[in-house]
C-alpha cells in the first residue's frame, strides 16, 4: 500500500497476529458482558481500557466509557475527585491516539469530555498534544478538526489561527489541511467583514499570490492547486443565487393547442387535453425556474404567481432533484388548464414575482437577494376537428440521426426568444475578477509544458471561469476562443491521466454543451420543428454524434419538446429533468447501463416516446451503480401496488426493481428496449406491459 512492497507473512507473523487476535476476542466477549450488565467497577474499566490499548475503533467500548463516567461521576463531590477521573479518561484517550492518530472514537471522547465543563482544560497541555501530533502527522485532519474545536471552545480570535495555518504552510507547503483550514478561516473572516478582511479583493489577490509561489515551488504537490481551485470558486462565482432561466421566459406570448378526448361510453367530449408545449392529456401547464445553484424554500409566499387561472388556489413550488436534498437549481409549479371553459380565443396573463427573500437560501447559506418580475401570455386554440376521438400519438415515431435539419426554420415556432433570459440576468461581475482570472491564466500558460496534470485542468478552470464571466454579445468570439483552448486541454488530459478519464470526458461534455447552445444563431442548426399527425409542431434539437457523456446547460433547453441524444456515450441524463415540455427523447446507442441513472425521466409527466436501444442496461452481472448511484431512487423500500402486481405475474420483483420503481412513474406510448440485455431476460416484457397501461408501442411493434 502507498507504494511499499508487499512481504510473505513468516510463521511465527501468522502465530503472533492469531495470538492478538484471540486476545482481542475475549476482550470484546468481556466488555459486552460488562456494557450489558451495567457494570461500571475498577476492573471492568481497566477490560475497556485493555481493549481501546489494542484497538482504539471499538466504538462500543468508547461508549461503555461514556456511560461508566456519568455513572461514577454522582458518586464524587469534591472537584479533585472530577478532575482526577476526567484526567484519567483524557489519558486512556491519549495513549490510545498512540495507537491510532486517526481515530475517530478517540478524537469524539475527547470533545466530549471538554464539552461537559466539569472542570477547568488545560489549553497548555491540550495545544501541546495538538502540537506533538502534528508533527508527527502536519496533515492530520483528526488534529486539524480538535485544535478548530478547542479555537472556538476558549475563544481564539480567527486571525490568530489564520497566522497558525501560515507557519504550517511556511514549514511545508503540502501541508493539505492547512490549507483547508486557512480557507474555512478566511470564507469566516470575509463574511463577517472583520476588521482587514473587508476587501475580498485585496484578500484574495494575496492569496493568489501565496499559492502560486506553492505551486511553483512544487508543481507536483495536489494541496495547492486545491487551494487555487477554492480561491477560483471564490472569485469566478456570484456570491448569492440568481435565476438565470425560466420557462415560459419573459413577454412570451404562447398558444396552447387544446384537443377533445371522447368518452367512448357517452360517445361525446368530456374533457381537454393539452398537446403542444405542455403535459399531453394531463392537462396541466409547467412553470420553471432555473438558478444558477441549488437552492431551497420556494414557496407561494418568495415566488408569487399572480393569474386568473390562480385565484384562491394554493400555489406549491416543488424541487425537480434526484437526490430529495431539498436543493435543486431547477423548481416547477403546474398550473391546471384542463377545466377552462372553452372559448375560440382566449388569453391569459401570468405574473411571477420573486420577491427578496431570506426564505430562498443556497447550500452555502447565502440569501437571494436579486428580485424578480416576469409575465407572459398564451391562448387556447382548437387543433383541428380530425384529432377528435384519437390519442394524440397514435402513430410510431422514428429517429434518424442521418436526417439533415431543414436550413431555415420558421421562428415562430421555435421561440427562439425564450432563451434571452439566460444572457439578460448574467451576472455582472467585477472587472478585477476578469483581471485577476486574467493574469492568472497568463501565469499558467508561461508554465513548462511538462505534461502536468493539475496546470493543465487548472488552465482549463480558468478558461472555462473567464468563459462564463463574459457576457455573449460583443465577448462571442473570444468566449469561444476560451472554450476551444479548455477542450484542448481536457482531449490532452485524457491520453495524459486515463485513470481519470470518466472525469475529464465530463467536464468536454459540459464545454461542448456550452459551446453549442451559447450563441442562438450556431445553435439554429441543431433545431427544427417537427410535424406529427394530429399534433401542433414540436421545437427538436438534435444532439447526435457528438461523444458527450453528460448533460449540462439545461436552463437553455427548457423549451424542447423533441430531443434526439442518440449515438453519444451517455452515462448519466441528470438535468434533463428541467425539460418539462419534453414529448419525445432518444437515448438510443449510448452507455446507460441501469434504469437507475434514468431516474430524471420520472420527474417530466409530459414524456411519451423514449427510445433506450442499444444501451448497457443489464450488461453486468454485479452492477453496483443500482446501489451507489447518487439518489434515493436507489434504495427505495415503499411497498408500491406495483411490486405486488408484478409478484403475481411471476416476475422476480429483487431482479427489476429498479425497473418496477421506473415504470412505476412512466407514463409512455412509445417505447424502445431492444439492444439491452435486459430486454432479452424471463418476464421483462410482462413487467414493462404490465406497469405501462398507456403504452401502444414497443420494441417497434404493436402490442395490442
Amino acid at each position: 500500500m502507498h507504494g511499499r512492497p508487499r512481504r510473505p507473512d513468516k510463521p511465527e507473523d501468522a502465530a503472533a497476529a492469531e495470538a492478538k487476535a484471540a486476545k482481542l476476542r475475549d476482550l470484546q466477549t468481556q466488555v459486552l458482558r460488562n456494557h450489558h450488565s451495567r457494570t461500571y467497577t475498577k476492573e471492568a474499566l481497566g477490560l475497556s481500557f485493555k481493549l481501546l490499548e489494542i484497538n482504539p475503533e471499538a466504538y462500543t467500548a468508547w461508549n461503555y466509557r461514556k456511560l461508566a463516567f456519568q455513572h461514577n461521576l454522582g458518586e464524587l463531590s469534591e472537584p479533585e475527585a472530577v478532575k482526577s477521573a476526567i484526567d484519567d479518561e483524557l489519558r486512556v484517550v491519549e495513549i490510545a491516539l498512540r495507537q491510532n492518530p486517526k481515530s475517530y472514537g478517540a478524537w469524539y471522547h475527547r470533545k466530549w469530555l471538554l464539552n461537559r465543563k466539569l472542570a477547568p482544560v488545560d489549553f497548555k497541555r491540550e495545544f501541546g498534544l495538538l502540537d506533538k501530533l502534528l508533527k508527527v502527522d502536519a496533515r492530520n485532519f483528526h488534529g486539524w478538526n480538535y485544535r478548530r474545536f478547542l479555537a472556538r471552545f476558549m475563544g481564539v480570535p480567527e486571525e490568530e489561527e489564520l497566522k497558525y495555518t501560515m507557519d504550517k504552510i511556511s514549514d511545508n507547503f503540502s501541508n493539505y489541511s492547512a490549507w483547508h483550514n486557512r480557507s474555512i478561516l478566511l470564507s469566516n473572516l470575509l463574511g463577517k467583514q472583520s476588521k482587514g478582511f473587508e476587501s475580498k479583493q485585496k484578500i484574495f489577490s494575496e492569496e493568489f499570490e501565496l499559492v502560486t509561489q506553492a505551486l511553483f515551488t512544487d508543481p507536483s504537490d495536489q494541496s495547492g492547486w486545491f487551494y487555487h481551485l477554492w480561491l477560483l470558486a471564490q472569485t469566478s462565482s456570484p456570491e448569492n443565487p440568481q435565476l438565470i432561466a425560466s420557462w415560459p421566459s419573459d413577454g412570451a406570448k404562447l398558444s396552447l393547442y387544446l384537443v377533445w378526448e371522447t368518452d367512448d361510453e357517452k360517445n361525446a367530449p368530456s374533457s381537454l387535453s393539452s398537446i403542444c408545449c405542455y403535459s399531453l392529456k394531463e392537462g396541466i401547464f409547467p412553470i420553471v425556474l432555473y438558478f444558477n445553484e441549488p437552492v431551497k424554500g420556494l414557496s407561494s409566499s418568495s415566488a408569487c404567481l399572480n393569474s386568473d387561472l390562480v385565484v384562491g388556489k394554493n400555489i406549491q413550488w416543488r424541487p425537480l432533484s434526484v437526490t430529495d436534498s431539498g436543493h435543486s437549481n431547477c423548481w416547477v409549479t403546474y398550473l391546471e388548464v384542463s377545466n377552462l371553459e372553452y372559448s375560440s380565443l382566449r388569453q391569459f396573463l401570468v405574473e411571477v414575482s420573486i420577491t427578496n427573500s431570506d426564505e430562498i437560501v443556497s447550500r452555502s447559506g447565502s440569501n437571494y437577494n436579486c428580485p424578480m418580475h416576469f409575465s407572459f401570455t398564451f391562448e387556447l386554440s382548437n387543433a383541428d376537428s380530425t384529432a377528435q376521438g384519437s390519442d394524440p400519438i397514435h402513430d410510431l415515431i422514428s429517429w434518424d440521426c442521418s436526417e439533415s435539419l431543414p436550413s431555415h426554420v420558421n421562428p415562430s415556432c421555435i421561440r427562439f426568444e425564450q432563451l434571452k433570459i439566460t444572457s439578460a440576468l448574467v451576472h455582472e461581475e467585477s472587472n478585477w475578477h476578469l483581471e485577476r482570472l486574467s493574469d492568472e491564466i497568463e501565469l499558467f500558460r508561461e508554465l513548462p509544458d511538462d505534461n502536468s496534470k493539475f496546470a493543465k485542468l487548472t488552465l482549463a478552470r480558468l478558461l472555462l471561469a473567464c468563459a462564463a464571466i463574459k457576457s455573449r454579445g460583443t465577448s462571442l468570439v473570444e468566449r469561444r476562443g476560451y472554450c476551444e483552448e479548455a477542450l484542448g486541454l481536457f482531449n490532452d488530459l485524457i491520453h495524459l491521466d486515463p485513470s481519470h478519464k470518466r472525469y475529464y470526458e465530463d467536464e468536454r461534455s459540459l464545454v461542448l454543451m456550452d459551446q453549442l447552445t451559447c450563441d442562438t444563431e450556431a445553435f439554429r442548426k441543431y433545431c427544427s420543428v417537427k410535424v406529427l399527425p394530429n399534433l401542433a409542431p414540436l421545437n427538436r434539437v438534435q444532439l447526435c454524434k457528438l461523444s458527450l457523456t453528460r448533460i449540462g446547460f439545461a436552463e437553455r433547453l427548457l423549451w424542447v419538446q423533441m430531443l434526439d441524444l442518440g449515438h453519444n456515450n451517455l452515462r448519466s441524463i441528470e438535468g434533463l429533468e428541467a425539460l418539462q415540455q419534453l414529448v419525445c427523447l432518444n437515448l438510443s446507442n449510448n452507455q446507460i447501463s441501469s434504469f437507475i441513472a434514468l431516474e430524471p425521466l420520472t420527474k417530466i409527466i409530459s414524456l411519451k416516446v423514449l427510445d433506450l436501444s442499444s444501451n448497457e442496461i443489464g450488461t453486468h452481472p454485479i452492477d453496483t451503480t443500482r446501489y451507489i448511484f447518487p439518489s434515493p431512487f436507489s434504495h427505495k423500500v415503499e411497498a408500491c401496488e406495483a411490486f405486488e402486481e408484478c409478484r403475481k405475474k411471476n416476475i422476480n420483483v429483487e431482479e427489476f426493481w429498479d425497473a418496477i420503481l421506473f415504470f412505476k412513474h412512466a407514463n409512455l406510448v412509445q417505447l424502445c428496449l431492444k439492444g439491452n440485455a435486459v430486454a432479452n431476460k424471463e418476464n421483462f416484457r410482462t413487467l414493462v406491459v404490465a406497469l405501462n397501461p398507456s403504452l401502444k408501442w414497443l420494441d417497434g411493434a404493436c402490442i395490442h
